[in-house]
């Protein structure tokens, strides 16, 4: 999937996983978005086809309706005049800082390209460690200041959004998230293209002027130093230019020439010519050769990123949506604890199914297993083959116990590796003993929080027998994004 229909993609999942109270995209929409798209797409289109469609069916819809998302969607595209405008300045720069002393003399010690070289190297060094440090800790990946400041130029790093519209704002704020998580390797390489650009664009501008200027002025080379004799200075400069005489045949001053031109003794130094040559062939060696392989390569990383944004298309909201394509039914396994579901439960956590995995949903109930039954589960309790969804049903009624409650849950999960694994929580008959009592109802939710906190899960309190479906369907996506995103 390319950015542009990942862009689209991401901001119509932030909407149906966002949107409970379905205030804006009702069913009837995500419905019809889904066959127009499968229509179109057909059977046998691949995964990322269908979802890329179905998005820009939505977005038909959804921009007419709502107009911050087409300027959301504007506010994540990446400025293209950039890289070629932050070039044009730095090379404006090069030539404007390039000074080479008073009274057109070089100190050969201190020329003005030392300290672009010196800084470049530097950056050579940085990126190297954070190379290292990103293996091993996210922090090593973040940007640093300056490409935070290409970022916002860039409109890689919109602000949060500004609409009145309560729930149109949580989606946006939603999908400004995602899309940084989602494209931060892009926006870096993007951004490291432009700044490799810039670097060389700064160094030809610097050499570009000196050059000039050396055609209209006559410069004059030589040295002073507190502490330096021409000895010590011969071996520095040989260290330096040292590859450049290779490359260009010019050789480094001797130390009876480097004495000669020292100006502190009355010397009036040297034509700066050849010691131009070699800063400049030095700066080309150092700068410009090095930093066209880095905007080469951070180049193409970008347009293999652009061209095929990576997603994760097995999530739980993608593969829903990928399981409607096919017209094959979703599993569902709902495993009681401790706990015999009524007919109206049932019948409650059929419609959640539904609501959360389409009409075609082939929801199956496990016989309820008993306390203490946990070490010793029955074979078949999780069935062979794809699932797209456990429930594990506990009562609210029941005190959370990890020794059981906890053992259960992670028992079933482990039968299950790889498939969603949520833990609902049925309040429908503690409701009706506790109705009056609300301090009740928060005391038992937050110690059944920190049992499955504990576990990384979310809990998903429902009433079965009556439930909220815009808390449900909130719930629900919560629990399956945390698990996702461990």
């Amino acid at each position: 999937m390319n950015e542009a229909a990942a862009r689209e993609a991401l901001l119509v999942r932030a909407i149906e996983t966002t949107d409970a109270g379905r205030a804006v995209w009702s069913d009837e929409d995500r419905a019809w978005a889904t066959r127009a798209a499968a229509e179109i797409a057909g059977s046998d289109a691949a995964p990322d086809a269908f979802i890329a469609r179905r998005a820009a069916f939505a977005l038909e819809r959804l921009l007419a309706r709502h107009p911050a998302f087409g300027r959301a969607l504007r506010a994540v595209t990446w400025r293209s005049w950039i890289a070629p405008t932050l070039a044009v300045v730095a090379f404006a720069l090069g030539i404007a800082a390039d000074q080479v002393g008073p009274s057109h003399r070089v100190n050969v010690l201190a020329f003005p390209l030392l300290g672009l070289l010196a800084w470049n190297v530097a950056v050579y060094a940085l990126i190297a460690v954070r190379g290292v440090w990103g293996l091993v800790s996210p922090r090593g990946r973040a940007l640093g200041p300056l490409a935070r400041a290409v970022a916002r130029l860039g409109r890689a790093a919109p602000r949060e959004p500004g609409v009145q519209d309560a729930a149109v704002s949580t989606v946006l704020g939603v999908f400004f998230i995602e899309w940084a998580r989602s494209t931060a390797p892009l926006v870096a390489a993007r951004i490291g293209r432009s700044l490799h650009v810039a670097a060389f664009a700064l160094a030809l501008g610097a050499i570009a002027g000196m050059y000039v200027r050396g055609l209209v002025l006559e410069y004059r080379a030589g040295w002073e130093s507190t502490f330096l004799g021409a000895e010590a200075v011969r071996s520095l400069l040989a260290f330096v230019l040292g590859p450049a005489s290779a490359l260009t045949g010019i050789p480094i001053a001797d130390v009876p020439r480097l004495e000669a031109m020292q100006f502190g003794t009355g010397g009036a130094g040297e034509n700066a010519a050849p010691w131009i040559h070699l800063y400049a062939a030095t700066i080309a060696l150092v700068v410009l050769v090095p930093r066209c392989l880095l905007a080469l390569g951070t180049c193409l990383a970008e347009r293999r990123l652009a061209a095929r944004l990576p997603l994760a298309l097995d999530d739980a909201y993608f593969a829903r949506l990928t399981r409607q394509l096919g017209r094959e039914p979703a599993r569902v396994r709902v495993v009681p604890y401790s706990y015999q579901l009524a007919p109206q439960a049932v019948l409650g956590l059929q419609a959640i199914a539904v609501r959360v995995f389409g009409p075609h949903v082939d929801m199956s109930v496990a016989p309820g297993i008993s306390w203490g039954s946990e070490d010793a589960l029955p074979d078949g309790l999780v069935p062979a083959g794809p699932l797209a969804l456990v429930a594990i049903v506990f009562s609210l009624a029941a005190t959370p116990e990890p020794e059981n409650h906890g053992a259960f849950l992670a028992a079933v999960a482990a039968l299950a590796p790889g498939t969603p694994v949520v833990a609902v929580v049925d309040e429908s008959g503690f409701r009706k003993r506790f109705a009056q009592q609300p301090a009740r109802f928060d005391e038992r939710r937050a110690a059944w929080r920190d049992l499955l906190g504990a576990r990384g899960r979310e809990p998903v309190f429902v009433d079965l027998e009556a439930p909220d479906h815009a808390a449900v369907d909130a719930a629900l996506e919560r629990s399956l994004h945390a698990k996702a995103s461990e």
